[in-house]
């Protein structure tokens, strides 16, 4: 299983002497940040960058082996900060580091700028002295020129001018102006000191509640990530050969080494336990919150908890390598990705500061020489007009949606391999399901049997036959009638590929036979065991394979929403057919190899957009093929590789979740650019008529990112199924 996920997660077109560098830079409000770091790497040199605004997730590669500090350094000058998980030593707090702190410190100073508007309400005549409203002014001021200013010139230097180039612009404009009205006009008419200070405080406190909704986006995979370091229990022996445990962190620990894991204890890593079994719940990778038995030789992943008994394990993966590095990476991965509607957004955000710019001058230009408007009115208009624009609101649209979208979807155990999936589920009106391992469990069971003996005698023969066998019928069988009476024998033996013979103590011979060798009975060929004995029939035993218990409810809700259901199969058509009679599904295609089933999925893809499930090798190519691949937790490396989507609850329950979460989170997409251009193409033009003033704008500058946060948030309690 681990496999599967590394192996999903690598990048296959990064070569294997190039690797990736994955870091966190702080500062980043909007997709504009992203795109000037993305410019400036592609500028230096760096291939496959990718740059996540939500989470301040960057990835490139660094074909030229070009000094990493240098890299790190042009980013700083670009006003933003790359921060390093593994350091030495804590790293120093800044003062007001963040936009909660400088919020909460310029708060003061503003309210009591605003307070002298009310002065004929109130005794507060010395708020109107313009040293006083300087005073209050300075510190507000300096403080949004060390974030906004900085950031702006660093943007502006870069070539790509970001959104702090608005607010920059606007404060120190309506800052200017009323240095000039104190002391060369000195005319109260001419202060805007309140101005300058609350569009300052106004954008920084938009900003803290955009961090602060954003923040729960990534709620799921931080729980994941949590569990990634922990205490374990290392096996080691002494002189004398005996056992030894020393405590120490999961980090530690190399693949080999044996651990001991106690009741109630988180498993510490990837592991394959050697002795001891215990109810294991894996709620926190897969979802699924029922525990699980298990036992010796059977896989534990990091990260679950042993809710009873005790278990010796060796470690089978670590680091990078286990199964929840790998599920993290491929959910931060597909956050990273762009969906195709998203191209339109980014490409209006790369061109929408400089346009601003020039409609803000026009603002000015048209209201007072074209209308007559006075100089400051004027003035105002375009300073609001500079404020209320918001690319940022453009930018998160997407990321925002997909964020939400991606955490939810961790939390039952739906991995999404890219972004680009979330789109391909929209158009999704047939679906294919592979059977063995996909609506069967793999298992088998006992369907009906006859006996010319007593039932309780004809199983006891059975099992004690079966037992000495490795068949996966056999095991089966073993399992179902566990309870029966052993038989001794004299001699047991396995004839490969006939079955199972048996000689009991009064040389009477037994056999269990999977095919009937030489048989003259049509009616014998059918069933698929037959039980003898001294050559003579006892009876016969019928198999089927285990339908999974949620397949029914899974097949009934995709007929319910007017999906096509389809069943492809390597399997004969007969027992296709009952399965798909039993379940549900719409059309049979049986007998089928690899090849035919990538033809039929290719056939398929062009009457309309097919999502494929399935588990086995021979499943990869068409998974490949589908609009849409989908593999279980269960699958075979090959298979997973080649999929979209891996359901890791151990089954198809939260496939329509997938599905649903699919096609609300593109529809939350639409919803959010939609409002993010409406917003735009109407509050410039209400601005610039003079209708908003800039404090107001600020206000509903910071707010429309906080919007489009909430809409995204709804998809955390939504009903996408």
């Amino acid at each position: 299983m681990n496999q599967i996920i590394l192996q999903k997660a690598r990048n296959p077109a990064c070569p294997a002497n190039m690797k990736k560098t994955d870091w966190t830079v702080e500062g980043m409000t909007c997709s504009n940040c992203a795109l000037s770091i993305t410019k400036y790497l592609q500028k230096e040199g760096m291939e496959e960058v990718s740059v996540n605004p939500i989470d301040g997730k960057v990835s490139f590669i660094n074909p030229s082996q070009k000094e990493l500090q240098q890299i790190e350094s042009g980013i700083s000058q670009l006003g933003y900060t790359v921060v390093h998980e593994a350091t030495t030593t804590t790293p120093k707090k800044k003062l007001l580091q963040n936009n909660k702190q400088r919020f909460l410190f310029t708060l003061p100073f503003t309210a009591l700028l605003m307070l002298h508007m009310f002065h004929h309400w109130f005794d507060l005549h010395w708020l109107s002295l313009p040293w006083v409203q300087l005073s209050l002014c300075l510190p507000v001021f300096a403080l949004g020129m060390r974030y906004f200013g900085k950031s702006a010139w660093m943007s502006l230097r870069s070539g790509i001018p970001n959104m702090n180039v608005l607010v920059a612009l606007g404060s120190s404009i309506s800052f200017l102006y009323s240095l000039a009205g104190m002391f060369w006009l000195q005319n109260h008419t001419y202060l805007f000191f309140e101005t300058t200070a609350s569009i300052i405080t106004l954008v920084f406190l938009g900003n803290y509640l955009e961090e602060a909704a954003m923040q729960s986006t990534r709620k799921s995979l931080n729980k994941l990530a949590q569990s990634q370091r922990v205490m374990a229990n290392m096996i080691a022996f002494d002189d004398q050969h005996q056992e030894q445990i020393f405590p120490l962190e999961n980090t530690q620990l190399k693949t080999g080494d044996l651990i001991l894991i106690r009741t109630g204890e988180t498993v510490p890593i990837d592991c394959k336990i050697l002795w001891g079994d215990g109810s294991v719940n894996e709620a926190i990778i897969t979802g699924e919150s029922l525990p699980i038995t298990k036992t010796k030789k059977d896989f534990l992943l990091g990260g679950s908890i042993l809710e009873s008994g005790t278990v010796k394990a060796q470690v089978a993966a670590t680091g990078k390598d286990t199964v929840l590095s790998g599920i993290l990476r491929m959910a931060q991965e597909a956050q990273n990705e762009k969906p195709p509607m998203q191209k339109l957004a980014d490409r209006i955000s790369a061109v929408f500061v400089p346009a601003v710019l020039i409609i803000s001058l026009l603002t000015y230009g048209v209201n007072h020489f074209g209308f007559g408007v006075d100089g400051v009115e004027s003035m105002m208009r375009a300073i609001a007009v500079l404020v209320i624009s918001c690319p940022c609101a453009m930018g998160l649209a997407t990321p925002a949606a997909i964020s939400v979208g991606m955490g939810r979807a961790a939390k039952h155990g739906i991995i999404f391999r890219n972004a680009a999936a979330l789109e391909s589920f929209k158009n999704i009106r047939q679906i294919v399901f592979d059977k063995t391992g996909t609506l069967t469990t793999g298992r088998f069971v006992v369907q009906q049997y006859h006996t010319d003996i007593s039932d309780q005698q004809f199983k006891s023969i059975v099992f004690s036959l079966e037992k000495y066998s490795n068949h996966p019928i056999a095991k089966s069988i073993v399992l179902e009638w566990k309870d029966s009476k052993v038989v001794r024998w004299k001699k047991a033996e396995e004839i490969k590929g006939m079955g199972v013979r048996g000689e009991d103590e009064e040389g009477n011979v037994y056999e269990v036979r999977a095919k009937i060798q030489n048989s003259t009975s049509e009616n014998e060929s059918v069933h698929n065991i037959h039980v003898y004995k001294n050559g003579a029939s006892l009876g016969w035993i019928d198999i089927k394979d285990e339908i999974r218990p949620e397949a029914a409810d899974v097949v009934r809700w995709m007929n319910q929403q007017q999906i096509k259901t389809i069943l492809l199969t390597g399997d004969h058509k007969d027992k296709a057919i009952l399965v798909a009679k039993e379940l549900g599904i719409h059309e049979v295609f049986a007998s089928h190899t690899p090849e035919m089933k990538l033809k039929k999925i290719e056939a398929l893809n062009l009457i309309s957009p097919t999502a494929m499930v399935g588990d086995g090798i021979n499943d990869a190519p068409a998974l490949a093929k589908a609009t849409l691949g989908i593999s279980l937790s269960e699958a075979s490396a090959l298979a997973a590789q080649q999929a979209d989507v891996i359901l890791m609850n151990k089954g198809l329950r939260y496939l329509p979740m997938g599905l649903g979460l699919g096609k609300h989170t593109y529809l939350t997409i639409r919803q959010n650019l939609f409002w993010a251009f409406a917003y735009n193409i109407v509050a410039i033009p209400v601005a610039a008529l003079g209708f908003l003033t800039p404090t107001f704008s600020a206000l509903a500058m910071g707010f429309s990112d906080v919007m489009l946060a909430v809409i995204s948030l709804q998809l955390y309690i939504k009903k996408v199924y």
